[in-house]
């Protein structure tokens, strides 16, 4: 049998927009586009990580940046790579990446429906803060606003 290869985690660019594009629309009712994808990986206050099997990409997570909070934006894995402990490796490289960034709180939302997600989160210490009513469309949800403390005030 043969040993697949360990997935890696890069920073994305913009040459990965219409692949990171077509596994919105694989995993989202409301996805991003390409163009969309592209500005966000453009956009000096965003980074996106994308896992990786050799050259394909099997998911992604992009996060805004401003001040010192980090708003996890979207994380999708493909359904074939699903499982595999992916998703789990991308929130732990985003949160030591916000981590050398100074970053004191990780902010997300997630659909209320959501439980793996919302599980997965929870694991990683994020508290549910909050409700957004509505904040979902296709179909119609409301967003329960998880958060992280990474740095205490001093």
């Amino acid at each position: 049998m043969m040993k697949s290869k360990p997935i890696i985690i890069e920073k994305a660019s913009a040459e990965d927009s219409p692949r990171i594009a077509e596994i919105e629309k694989i995993c989202f009712s409301v996805p991003w586009s390409e163009i969309g994808v592209k500005d966000f990986i453009e956009n000096p206050l965003c980074i996106m990580f994308a896992a990786k099997d050799g050259d394909i990409i099997c998911g992604y997570i992009g996060l805004y940046i401003i001040a010192d909070e980090c708003d996890i934006a979207n994380v999708a894995v493909v359904p074939e790579f699903r499982n595999r402990g992916i998703a789990k490796n991308l929130i732990a490289y985003a949160t030591e990446y916000a981590r050398e960034k100074s970053v004191g709180k990780m902010m997300l939302e997630v659909r209320a429906s959501n439980t793996p997600a919302i599980s997965l989160y929870k694991k990683f210490g994020f508290e549910e803060v909050g409700i957004r009513k509505n904040y979902y469309t296709q179909p119609k949800e409301d967003a329960l606003l998880m958060d992280k403390i990474l740095t205490e005030k001093a």
